[in-house]
């Protein structure tokens, strides 16, 4: 089915984390954009091609598309009434109910300046940089640059073209198929065909040149404004054995290659999407805090990419994954085994609040910091219980049969189960269930390898 929906989707919000995005009525096997954008003035034009699969009986269908002007629809496959685009939706109205399997084709032109999109997090999407564009959409901007089904669970492939002033370099998800000049604009062409949540897109646009990055297990490009070459080159050093030691401890690397972005701008945050991460040039330090940014965005390849979880409340599965890959690495480097981070910031967690749900946190808290380090010490706490060797089959097998698909807690901790054998309801209720921090297993039995 068409986006892999799950077989009981209802119509109805599709996120209570995200209310007034995404419609579980029907699922996008696939995503054609063809871009157009000018950096003077913001203005974007833009051609979506949807192929689209009805999980339900339904008369109507509702995209996500923010700000932007839709000023023309087609659909193949269903007799459309009528649509219309309101307060960011696009409802499409059938002539009569469409069963469920019936595959769909629509084709949305559209235009205008776009504009991030507000949530309970804050804004998230299309922004301007001082020359150039970023596109940060975790967790509700995809909205802000195409019309989408805006839900993480929905996940289908993509083509993404972009034409724009040849000054600039663009970057989006996965291979470049193709770059053609035509007078002073080129167009870049990209293809992702893993499946992908609409949170995950990206379009980075600037003034960048590529150094490539050898000894990887895939290739890994580093794409950066001329001045900050030298930086880029410290700071990234250690990128290829990162990508091989993760890939020794997580399996293999779940697309065709890895690019990292490094704007000329200062960002507060480094930026996640599939096949790519975003970081501004204040993160071109040697320093362990840039250090293990550049860990956690890699590390999220695996954990909240190829394996997204399906709703927003299970976003420990991305975040406290990604945090325990920062441990992992700080062992790897030889700066502080895991055993010693983690007995480090469960010291800190300790002194803060014990009034957070790891697997509830609510749409305001879900990317507290307690989240994401009380997520990382449950794997540190399941990693003792178990031993490294089931652990880390765990892990691989994690990814392994959630490749390309979204999961829930439940199923981690099935899973967990079934590898170790028996039963670890406990550990998970303690850990993941309770607002009391558990105390740390004794460090005697924690692992130094």
């Amino acid at each position: 089915m068409g986006g892999r929906v799950s077989a009981n989707a209802t119509g109805t919000q599709a996120d209570p984390y995200m209310p007034g995005h995404g419609d579980t009525a029907y699922g996008v096997d696939h995503y054609e954009l063809d871009l157009t954008y000018k950096a003077a003035g913001n203005h974007l034009t833009g051609r979506a091609h949807l192929t689209l699969t009805l999980a339900v009986d339904t008369p109507t269908i509702t995209l996500d598309l923010h700000a932007l002007k839709v000023t023309r629809v087609d659909l193949t496959g269903a007799n459309l009434r009528r649509w219309a685009h309101r307060a960011s939706h696009l409802t499409l109205r059938f002539a009569d109910t469409v069963p469920a399997g019936t595959v769909l084709s629509l084709t949305i032109a559209y235009a205008g300046t776009p504009r991030t999109v507000p949530g309970p997090d804050g804004r998230a999407g299309w922004e301007e940089l001082a020359d150039g564009v970023i596109v940060a959409s975790q967790p509700h901007g995809a909205p802000s640059w195409f019309p989408c089904n805006d839900r993480a669970a929905d996940k289908a492939t993509y083509a993404i073209s972009v034409t724009t002033d040849t000054a600039y370099a663009v970057v989006a998800n996965g291979t470049l198929a193709e770059r053609r000049k035509d007078g002073r604009a080129t167009r870049w062409i990209y293809a992702m065909d893993e499946p992908m949540a609409p949170y995950l897109a990206t379009v980075q646009i600037g003034r960048y040149e590529t150094t490539e990055v050898s000894g990887a297990p895939v290739p890994v490009r580093l794409h950066h404004p001329p001045r900050l070459r030298s930086a880029v080159a410290e700071a990234f050093a250690d990128q290829a054995q990162m990508v091989s030691t993760f890939v020794e401890l997580f399996g293999p690397y779940p697309f065709a290659e890895y690019a990292v972005v490094i704007t000329d701008d200062v960002l507060e945050i480094p930026l996640e999407s599939q096949a790519a991460s975003t970081f501004g040039s204040n993160h071109c330090t040697r320093s362990w805090e840039a250090q293990r940014l550049i860990a956690h965005e890699l590390s999220h390849q695996w954990f909240g990419n190829a394996v997204t979880a399906a709703q927003w409340s299970d976003i420990w599965l991305h975040e406290g994954f990604a945090c325990y890959a920062e441990w992992l690495w700080s062992e790897a480097a030889g700066i502080a085994t895991t055993g010693e981070q983690a007995a480090r910031h469960h010291e800190k967690l300790a002194a803060l609040p014990q009034d957070v749900i790891v697997i509830s946190p609510g749409a305001s808290e879900m990317f507290d910091d307690r989240i994401y380090k009380r997520g990382a010490l449950t794997l540190h706490a399941l990693r003792l219980e178990v031993g490294d060797t089931t652990f880390f089959a765990i892990l691989r097998d994690w990814v392994a049969r959630h490749n390309g698909g979204s999961v829930t807690t439940a199923e981690f901790e099935a899973l967990s189960e079934r590898t170790a054998g028996r039963r670890l309801s406990g550990l998970f209720h303690a850990w993941l269930r309770a607002e009391p921090l558990p105390a740390l297993p004794d460090a005697r039995r924690q692992p130094t390898g």
